[in-house]
């Protein structure tokens, strides 16, 4: 907690979108309320760094339909962790184009929607037989 205090003072007052704090390398964004880290090592290359927190930016910009704010966020943090997912893994760059990350994203939930509309299908298919069988 120390650590994101110190950075989140010292990135809140600056334009700027690269901080070098404790050691560590870090590209920030902030839209209204919301602020966006990507925190590497030292040396780790500061453009894959930013490209990453373009395509995290991006991603959650489409998810979030263009609401970048905390309580979207917050509201949808089921979908911003399908994103970040998809973007790294255990520290690995598994993906840094928005738009595969987007793809990705969208035929996950797709998934999930298909299942509940399948039993909702299910479930009014059940209620028109039964009423077919009620007026007979």
């Amino acid at each position: 907690m120390a650590f994101e205090k110190n950075v989140f003072n010292k990135t809140s007052r600056t334009d700027s979108e690269i901080a070098f704090c404790g050691g560590m390398t870090i590209v920030y964004k902030s839209s209204i309320d919301l602020f966006l880290y990507v925190v590497g090592s030292s040396h780790e290359n500061e453009l894959m760094l930013m490209s990453v927190l373009t395509c995290l930016f991006e991603s959650l910009n489409h998810v979030l339909r263009k609401n970048m704010e905390k309580r979207w966020l917050l509201e949808n943090m089921d979908g911003a962790f399908l994103v970040l997912d998809e973007i790294v893994d255990g520290g690995v760059i598994l993906e840094s184009d928005p738009q595969q990350v987007i793809q990705k994203v969208n035929f996950r939930a797709d998934d999930s929607s298909l299942t509940e509309q399948s039993v909702a299908q299910v479930l009014q298919s059940a209620k028109e037989q039964i009423k077919w069988s009620l007026l007979k």
